[in-house]
């Protein structure tokens, strides 16, 4: 059945009653168990998603959907609170917590009578760039067992000791998406932790202006940078979810109030009105050879075809890395304090006195690198590191943030970079490194922009020399989320990214897209 109803536009088709919500739902579900080799996800709602499906099917009957997305199955990152639903953060630290509500952003799914298939696996709290930090095991990248790495690695090759990672830390909600189990999945962007992902497994991957999303329910991070973020199949998908989900939400006070825009995306951009920038400090060391050449590719198909193209500087990326780190340790430091054992969550046997369990509660509860990152806050939080750590972090993220304004204040629409050194490295090799080092190596041209607040989009591009798929990403400016994706679907038109085909699939996968 998944071969022949990924041929046309899913919404359209329940609206027309050419298939029902119940049986899309039951293939989303099948594919699930099809691909569970993947680990992409924690908690499978399957009672509860037929129950939805069949609600939307009736509204679907009667000609009277509740929106573009409603009978569409989605997934969420297992950091969100689903109520009632196990919300685990991929952590010891919260199995068996079941929240008293829903985020915002599920909520706002839900109403728009979305199918919830179930909760993605991610690094736990979602601190990781490989989604292979989890309680409950890594997530396998869909492309290990595609036709195209299947081949390369033809020859005296294991697939059980060969597959790549996703990324991270939305791997699970990447991976869903990528294995055509689910239309669309929301995941959280910290330092990239979508957009990363995004580019490793083939989906375009977007990073909303901070604000725009509402942070209610999504057990937070980093609060100065986290935001929910939306995987798809394509770009018109990616900002038809956008459409859905922004805009102001009294339980977040840091979010905005934005105009209505049509739910299409214009398809008639100029692109001789746009100017595209070339940071030249993300020519990174490390930066793959097929990255390399795919960055330039694109480049000049935009020059090609009237845009103009500027090499600009962002003098201070440089620093950008080792801010973030700094950051994102100290708010980890003051976020994770809630998990003592008292209210909700592991509670230790341990109970000697007050002190012992909290001590061998998050002792148990949480794994080395939620430990290191912790120690890390709270050495820089202290009274004689404030000054010299966070207070001088804080100032250079100013600077970092300024580079950008300044760029696009001089004409720049979007700036076009890599999202990651390179494709997807074998999990094998992954893990020979520290997390500390992973993440400073994967998250060198993401995290700036979450510190500057701007909106961002991976697009894939192409399959790397290895059959692994290759991301840009493009940057656009604060609350120009619907230009950017704008330009980012002229590109995605041009680029002709192939549709992934399993090297065991029999059916012919033509499309996953929602409009």
């Amino acid at each position: 059945l998944l071969g022949s109803v990924l041929r046309f536009r899913v919404s359209a088709a329940l609206r027309d009653g050419r298939m029902s919500a119940t049986q899309l739902c039951r293939t989303c579900l099948d594919r699930i168990q099809e691909t569970r080799c993947l680990n992409a996800y924690i908690t499978v709602t399957e009672d509860l998603a037929m129950r939805q499906a069949l609600e939307a099917d009736g509204r679907l009957s009667m000609g009277k959907p509740l929106g573009p997305l409603d009978g569409i199955p989605f997934s969420v990152k297992d950091n969100f609170c689903t109520k009632s639903i196990e919300t685990t953060c991929g952590s010891r630290m919260l199995r068996g917590y079941r929240p008293p509500f829903h985020a915002t952003v599920v909520q706002k799914l839900l109403d728009q009578g979305a199918v919830l298939l179930g909760k993605t696996n991610l690094d736990e709290f979602a601190m990781g760039a490989g989604s292979t930090d989890s309680v409950f095991g890594p997530v396998r990248n869909p492309w290990s067992y595609a036709t195209p790495y299947c081949t390369y690695h033809s020859e005296g090759k294991d697939p059980e000791s060969d597959w790549v990672i996703t990324g991270g830390s939305s791997g699970g909600s990447a991976a869903s998406v990528a294995s055509l189990s689910s239309f669309l999945s929301l995941g959280s962007d910290t330092g990239g932790s979508t957009r990363n992902p995004g580019s490793l497994c083939g989906v375009v991957a977007l990073k909303p202006t901070y604000g725009l999303l509402s942070r209610h329910g999504l057990i937070p991070l980093v609060n100065s940078m986290d935001v929910p973020g939306i995987l798809t199949r394509n770009v018109q998908d990616a900002a038809t979810v956008l459409g859905v989900l922004q805009g102001q939400d009294e339980k977040d006070s840091t979010t905005v109030s934005v105009p209505d825009s049509p739910a299409s995306l214009p398809e008639d951009l100029d692109i001789r009105d746009v100017c595209v920038g070339i940071p030249k400090e993300y020519h990174a060391p490390g930066l793959s050879a097929d990255t390399l050449a795919q960055w330039d590719r694109v480049a000049g198909m935009f020059e090609q075809a009237g845009a103009r193209v500027m090499e600009v500087s962002l003098p201070h990326t440089q620093h950008s890395i080792v801010c973030y780190h700094v950051l994102c340790c100290s708010e980890v430091a003051s976020n994770m304090a809630r998990f003592d054992g008292l209210q909700y969550g592991h509670r230790s046997e341990v109970d000697s006195s007050t002190e012992a369990l909290y001590a061998t509660t998050r002792h148990e509860g949480f794994n080395d690198v939620v430990r290191r990152r912790v120690l890390s806050g709270n050495y820089f939080l202290l009274k004689q590191s404030h000054e010299r750590y966070f207070v001088k972090a804080q100032q250079v993220r100013r600077l970092i943030a300024e580079d950008f304004w300044r760029v696009f204040r001089a004409g720049v629409d979007v700036l076009l970079t890599p999202t990651t050194l390179g494709d997807a490295a074998r999990y094998a090799d992954f893990i020979q490194e520290d997390n500390r080092t992973r993440s400073a190596q994967e998250d060198v041209f993401t995290q700036p922009v979450n510190m500057a607040g701007l909106p961002a989009v991976t697009v894939p591009t192409a399959l790397s020399s290895r059959g692994l798929p290759i991301g840009l990403q493009l940057i656009g400016q604060t609350l120009q989320d619907r230009k950017l994706l704008t330009v980012a679907q002229w590109m995605e038109q041009r680029l002709d990214f192939p549709i992934i085909c399993f090297h065991d699939d029999t059916q012919e996968n033509t499309g996953l897209f929602i409009q």
